[in-house]
């Protein structure tokens, strides 16, 4: 399946899973103990698609028509035969996670057109979203994931995840180093609530988080140079991120640019 909101060329194409999330519908509590769910689409490269054309840019995004239960579900059939190599290849940015690097056909599909797209020119950006139930196991979900790190120019991941990643404590710099490559021109770590921290050749910082009442979590981080224009930015992505924990379901609850904006006024 391909999405985009305009005839022009797309400026990020997303590939991987799109779902639908089952939500309690109640807040706080468990899935046993809840007596009722709420449908909302979802899937963290198709919250980054939406995201975007929410926020009025261009974006696509590729996967498969069909929805299965898992095992196959459709994120796992998509062929390399299938891919939109032209739409990949118009990109400014293609993005991914690592849930399409578990089975064929879809693992190699995923790597041909990461190769298209650097081959292209196109940057590449990763977000792993980690998903430890769905890998064969702990250590082939950190061998997965780290089989096409260096390929990236841009990589975001979570605390939980540079835990997971490095076994060590992630809100040590020297730890989160340990996951730098030189090919990379920008780590973002995010720390939930708190914000999220950047790294890159020349210099590092951090950006705060937002405070409000938050609801469902799901698509949070979906959502979100010189250094000042940099922070503006995850402050703004910071800003996206917290609004969509406060309805439940990952892309109906993605903001818009005004909305994002109006929090960060009343902030400053």
């Amino acid at each position: 399946m391909n999405n985009n909101n305009s005839t022009k060329s797309p400026m990020i194409v997303s590939f991987g899973e799109m779902l639908i999330d089952f939500v309690p519908d109640v807040a706080g509590v468990s899935l046993a103990d809840s007596y009722g769910f709420i449908k909302a689409p979802g899937g963290a490269p198709a919250n980054v698609a939406c995201a975007i054309a929410k926020l009025g840019g261009n974006a696509a995004f590729i996967g498969r028509e069909f929805m299965f239960y898992r095992n196959p579900s459709a994120d796992m059939l998509l062929k390399e035969s299938e891919l939109k190599l032209d739409l990949i290849k118009q990109a400014r940015i293609f993005h991914y996670g690592s849930i399409s690097l578990i089975s064929e056909p879809c693992k190699s599909a995923h790597l041909a057109a990461m190769k298209a797209a650097k081959q292209a020119g196109v940057l590449l950006s990763y977000d792993p979203n980690v998903r430890l139930p769905l890998w064969p196991s702990h250590e082939a979900a950190r061998d997965g994931i780290k089989s096409i790190w260096n390929e990236a120019d841009f990589v975001k991941v979570s605390d939980d995840e540079v835990e997971f990643l490095t076994k060590g404590d992630p809100q040590k710099d020297d730890v989160v180093m340990t996951l730098w490559n030189d090919n990379f021109k920008l780590l973002i770590v995010t720390d939930g609530p708190n914000g999220c921290r950047y790294y890159t050749k020349k210099f590092k910082g951090k950006v705060n988080g937002f405070q409000v009442k938050t609801v469902d979590t799901t698509g949070a981080g979906d959502s979100f140079v010189n250094e000042q224009k940099l922070k503006d930015a995850l402050l703004f992505a910071n800003a996206c991120g917290a609004i969509s924990t406060t309805q439940k379901g990952a892309i109906p609850s993605l903001p818009d640019k005004a909305q994002a904006e109006k929090l960060i006024k009343e902030l400053k």
